[in-house]
């Protein structure tokens, strides 16, 4: 059993830290969000998975004037990302707008109540416009960068196995680094990163200052939101088939990252997703040996959310969160 585990390690590796990224940028959505308001936005996933198809539209559209075959990939990804981040960034402030914003002082159930309605919103209104133009809901992505890469890990050890990976696994890996390194210096290096900061601290006390706390919420929806459409489309391209639901069990398991590193703190998400990710591709891997085949592969999500209970059992602030007393 122990030699299995040493020789899938490379591949384990590998898959949950593209897998992880994903996980990590969507976290850090529902944790700026939770940060500042104390909710739980669960249309979160749902954003994303507009993202997957914004993105995925686009690229269809390149592909059909010939764009694609004429400007370098990476050209095409930026443009893609850009047009994708900025959509999904107006809609989360949209739907801040209209469904969150003007039950702000109402109870927390009822906001999150609004935001699982605005989660299946969103499903059905993707799923119709899909099969509407295609007449299917399952959309396959055009390939923006293909090939593999092997990786001779054998060579380091003879205990590994090798392993590959898609061209894309080295995308997704760098654009996360790029967005969670530059989502850190936005927030603690700029004013309205500081404005953020303080509205999350103290909002009425923030508002005595001179902040304008409805611009930093809004701002706040459009940056997560602007994150898990560029996270979209990476999915999108990695995966290469997308359907209106891939945004639940994501969104879901993006939660139990922030939970995990800690709600509300955004290093604890990038960390959470992350660890998340590569925990999940090790079931996924080794469930079934460890079980003596009682459990698969199938499992890996009743891994994930059995992390979650422990966690909230025996550390409910999180692995970098502090425990916070209720304001009376």
């Amino acid at each position: 059993m122990f030699a299995h585990i040493i020789q899938t390690l490379p591949q384990v590796l590998i898959d949950g830290l593209t897998l992880g990224a994903v996980y990590a940028i969507i976290a850090l959505g529902y944790t700026m969000v939770y940060g500042i308001l104390e909710l739980i936005n669960f249309a979160h996933g749902e954003i994303f998975m507009s993202g997957a198809f914004i993105g995925t539209a686009i690229l269809i559209g390149l592909t059909g004037v010939g764009w694609i075959a004429a400007f370098p990939a990476v050209v095409t990804l930026i443009l893609v990302l850009l047009i994708t981040s900025v959509a999904t960034g107006f809609l989360g402030m949209g739907i801040e707008r209209v469904a969150y914003r003007p039950l702000r002082k109402s109870s927390k159930l009822i906001t999150l109540i609004t935001a699982i309605g605005m989660s299946f919103l969103l499903q059905d209104f993707v799923r119709f416009i899909t099969e509407l133009k295609n007449g299917n809901y399952i959309v396959n992505t055009p390939a923006l960068f293909s090939g593999k890469v092997s990786v001779s890990a054998s060579a380091l050890s003879s205990s590994f196995d090798d392993a590959t990976f898609k061209v894309t696994f080295i995308v997704v890996l760098i654009v996360a680094l790029c967005l969670m390194i530059g989502l850190e210096i936005f927030v603690n290096r700029t004013k309205w990163g500081m404005a953020m900061r303080a509205v999350a601290q103290d909002p009425d006390t923030a508002s005595l200052m001179s902040i304008n706390v409805n611009k930093v919420i809004s701002l706040t929806f459009f940056i997560g939101s602007a994150l898990g459409g560029a996270t979209g489309v990476l999915f999108a391209l990695h995966y290469g088939t997308i359907d209106p639901y891939i945004g639940f069990i994501l969104g879901l398991k993006a939660f139990t990252a922030a939970v995990l590193g800690g709600i509300g703190n955004i290093r604890g998400a990038m960390f959470g997703g992350l660890m998340l990710g590569i925990l999940e591709m090790f079931a996924a891997a080794n469930l079934s040996t460890i079980t003596g085949n009682i459990l698969g592969a199938e499992y890996k999500d009743v891994f994930a959310f059995a992390i979650l209970i422990l966690v909230l059992i025996f550390k409910p602030e999180g692995l970098f969160g502090k425990a916070v007393t209720e304001k009376v």
